[in-house]
């Protein structure tokens, strides 16, 4: 949406500029604007308050349009393996959720915190009765199962770490 809106500025904007020179190179004099914007631009001195300020802001804009550009695209979607016709994603929170209930059926865990990145799953469960050792193995295989239910066309990697809570 935002990118949808800033698109469409940009869009405005240049075509406006655009029109602009056209008619100018047909002849007709300059626009008000652009008139106006050559001559407060070529009068100012560069250590202005208004220059600065606006360098710095295209200067903001730059970097992080810079940052949008190397950032890759919709990270709360996780690709599904699918047909080659179609499509799917599942949303991070909606697979980490899962993948938490699945945590939380084996035995001997109290409490499961899951966070999932593009790479890698990290587990980590409270262990409330059992060998924590024992429960590290059942917890691989449990999430390793529920992992694979997901379908994710790259499956990330698991790492579980269990500790051993006191019952106060």
């Amino acid at each position: 949406m935002v990118s949808a809106a800033a698109a469409f500025v940009i869009l405005v904007a240049a075509g406006a500029a655009l029109v602009d020179v056209i008619a100018v190179r047909a002849g007709r004099p300059a626009a008000t604007w652009r008139q106006e914007l050559a001559h407060a631009l070529a009068t100012r001195p560069v250590d202005d308050v208004w220059m600065l300020a606006g360098a710095a802001l295209a200067a903001a804009v730059g970097v992080w349009l810079l940052a949008l550009a190397l950032s890759p695209g919709l990270r709360r979607l996780l690709p599904m393996r699918s047909p080659a016709a179609m499509r799917a994603q599942l949303d991070r929170r909606s697979a980490a959720l899962l993948l938490r209930d699945a945590a939380l059926r084996v035995p001997g865990v109290r409490n499961a915190r899951i966070r999932l990145r593009r790479q890698r799953i990290l587990a980590r469960a409270d262990v409330h009765f059992r060998d924590p050792g024992q429960v590290k193995t059942d917890l691989a295989d449990a999430l390793d199962d529920a992992r694979d239910r997901l379908a994710l066309s790259r499956p990330p990697r698991i790492v579980v770490r269990v500790r051993r809570r006191s019952t106060k």
